[in-house]
C-alpha cells in the first residue's frame, strides 16, 4: 500500500507533465513609460527574449532557475519596447541556480544572473528592492506582474512590456486547488480570475507595495485565458540570506 508521501509524489510527477513555465501577461495593459525600470529581458544568443528578470543591484538580476534551460546569454535593460535599440545589452557572466533546485514545480525555482559589467543606472534603468525579512501578504492584496510574453493562450510574444494587477491567494486556497505545492511559494492571479501570467516570460517579478516579492514560476496546462488553478511564484523573502551571500561573496558555486 502506498503511503501518503508516495501518493503525493506521484501526484506531483503527474502534475509536472501539465505544468508550464510561467509568464506572459493576460488581460493586462502596456506598462506606462518610465515605470518598472527594473525589468530585464533575458535573451539567448540570437537576441530572442526567453525569460523575464529584474535588477536588484548594479550587476545582479533575479530570474527563475528553469530559465537556464533556454541557455540565456544576454540581459537587456532600459527599454519597454524590445524592438527599440535604445537600451543596455549586457553579457551574462555567470548564472547561479539555487543548489536545491531540481525542476520546475518542485520548488526553489530561483536564479541569480551575474552581469559582466555594472549597468548604468538612470536613463530608464533602476533597481528594485526585495524584502529584508519574511513577509506575510494578505488575501486579495493587489500586486502587479509584468512581462513581454503572450497575451493569450497560443498567442505570440509581444514587443511592449505588459503589466496586470493580480490578487494574492491564500496558501490554503492554493493548496486546495493544486492538492500539493512546493515550499516557499506565493500564489496570485490565475484561479477564478482572467488575469495573470502565461508562457514566455518566466522569471519576472511579482511586485507588492513597491517590493519584488515573487518570481514567476509556473501555471497549469498552458491555460492562460481562463486558468483553473492559481499562478505560482517563488517567494523571494525565503531566499534573502542566500541572495545576500551570493551578491556579497560572489561564490558562484553556492
Amino acid at each position: 500500500m502506498l503511503v501518503l508521501q508516495e501518493i503525493l509524489l506521484l501526484h506531483v510527477l503527474a502534475c509536472l507533465g501539465r505544468l508550464t513555465h510561467g509568464s506572459d501577461i493576460i488581460h493586462g495593459e502596456k506598462a506606462p513609460e518610465n515605470s518598472m525600470q527594473y525589468m530585464a529581458s533575458v535573451q539567448d544568443n540570437e537576441g530572442e527574449h526567453v525569460c523575464g528578470g529584474f535588477l536588484i543591484t548594479e550587476d545582479f538580476v533575479v530570474s527563475a532557475a528553469h530559465c537556464d534551460d533556454s541557455s540565456p546569454t544576454y540581459v537587456v535593460l532600459g527599454n519597454h519596447n524590445l524592438k527599440n535599440g535604445n537600451h543596455q545589452k549586457i553579457k551574462i557572466e555567470n548564472k547561479i541556480i539555487h543548489k536545491n533546485y531540481r525542476q520546475v514545480g518542485l520548488g526553489d525555482d530561483i536564479m541569480l544572473i551575474k552581469l559582466s559589467e555594472k549597468v548604468q543606472l538612470g536613463h530608464g534603468v533602476r533597481v528594485i528592492q526585495i524584502p529584508h525579512a519574511e513577509i506575510n501578504l494578505k488575501e486579495n492584496q493587489v500586486c502587479q506582474v509584468a512581462g513581454w510574453g503572450k497575451t493569450k493562450t497560443e498567442g505570440e510574444l509581444v514587443d511592449e512590456l505588459m503589466v496586470a494587477n493580480v490578487s494574492v491567494i491564500t496558501s490554503k486556497n492554493c493548496e486546495d486547488q493544486w492538492m500539493i505545492l512546493p515550499a516557499n511559494v506565493i500564489c496570485a492571479g490565475g484561479y477564478e480570475t482572467t488575469k495573470g501570467f502565461c508562457q514566455g516570460d518566466s522569471g519576472g517579478p511579482l511586485v507588492c507595495d513597491g517590493l519584488a516579492v515573487g518570481v514567476v514560476s509556473f501555471n497549469y496546462e498552458k491555460n492562460c485565458n481562463y486558468p483553473d488553478k492559481p499562478n505560482v511564484y517563488t517567494d523571494i523573502s525565503k531566499y534573502r540570506q542566500w541572495i545576500d551571500k551570493v551578491v556579497k561573496s560572489r561564490k558562484y558555486e553556492e
